[in-house]
């Protein structure tokens, strides 16, 4: 692997301990951060540090803006205002750690997508290991013990987690079916996705401040919305995409499964939290079956 391979890889690590420690984040400031307010004044932050950048070239292409039309709406009401909004009200009700085992499961999510949306569906060797993944996924869900199956007794956070990895497997096979329509610079098009997701995030962020109310502003407050918009946002979006210009989508996949070794470690050092012995095996479970569904013969499937 030559230098270039070697700075891409350590782009996509990079960008998966950042969206780590955005779940410990969300998990760490559950209780002083309401979920929408988090989402809206992240975003709101990483739209101002990304608007002199590019707003220059969003002028410039604003024929293509207005030709994609109600598209950018959709992908950004999946990718920007559903998935984090999502996320960051599991986080009231689950663990940092199953927060990104589950979102391990996007290639799964993906995968059938691809077949339902494009009739583009994997080999057949990617449905054995789309099935250990699945077996892995029930384990999380039911901690491990069957009778929480017959009792319909679930993590609240983690049903609202498969929710959120449905809204991006959506928005990335919606991304890959109208990329010709959405043909903008990267930064250009996460500009105008932030924008459009803020004005989505708009009522509900309304409606939770009349709910419960906002936040109190404080060093731990203003550090996590920090955070998240920095790192999580933007540091991460850029590292990710170098990572998959100079490595394939195939190979840069692989590293999504470092996300729940960063947050089993990181929310172990920082928050105590716990991992029982249904997070390792469940882990193992999906982190064998994605490895078998996504080697290269399967994953071109859906290339």
């Amino acid at each position: 692997m030559n230098l270039r391979h070697l700075w891409a890889a350590a782009g996509l690590v990079l960008s998966c301990l950042c969206w780590a420690g955005n779940a410990l984040v969300a998990r760490a400031v559950y209780e002083s951060i309401p979920p929408m307010s988090l989402a809206f004044w992240r975003w709101s932050l990483a739209l101002a540090i990304l608007l002199p950048f590019v707003a220059r070239p969003l002028w410039q292409q604003r024929a293509a803006v207005r030709s994609a039309g109600w598209r950018l709406w959709v992908v950004s009401g999946l990718g920007i205002a559903c998935y984090n909004s999502l996320l960051y009200h599991a986080a009231h009700s689950t663990s940092a750690i199953n927060i990104t085992l589950l979102n391990t499961c996007l290639p799964l999510a993906t995968f059938l997508g691809a077949g339902l949306l494009l009739g583009d569906w994997p080999a057949r060797r990617a449905w054995f290991g789309m099935t250990l993944a699945a077996g892995g996924l029930l384990l999380l869900i039911g901690r491990g013990d069957p009778a929480t199956f017959l009792a319909l007794d679930f993590y609240r956070g983690d049903l609202i987690m498969l929710l959120a990895v449905l809204a991006w497997a959506l928005y990335s096979l919606l991304m890959r079916l109208w990329a010709p329509r959405l043909a903008l610079p990267p930064l250009a098009l996460l500009g105008v996705m932030i924008l459009l997701g803020l004005l989505l995030m708009l009522p509900f962020y309304l409606f939770e401040l009349l709910r419960v109310g906002g936040f109190t502003p404080s060093p731990r407050s203003l550090g996590a919305i920090g955070y998240t918009a920095v790192f999580a946002s933007l540091l991460a979006y850029l590292s990710w995409n170098h990572g998959l210009k100079v490595l394939g989508a195939a190979r840069a996949s692989l590293f999504s499964y470092l996300m729940p070794v960063f947050a089993a470690l990181l929310g172990w050092l920082l928050l105590g939290e716990r991992l029982a012995f249904y997070h390792w095996l469940g882990g193992a479970l999906i982190f064998a079956g994605l490895l078998l569904a996504t080697r290269p013969a399967a994953a071109k499937a859906v290339a």
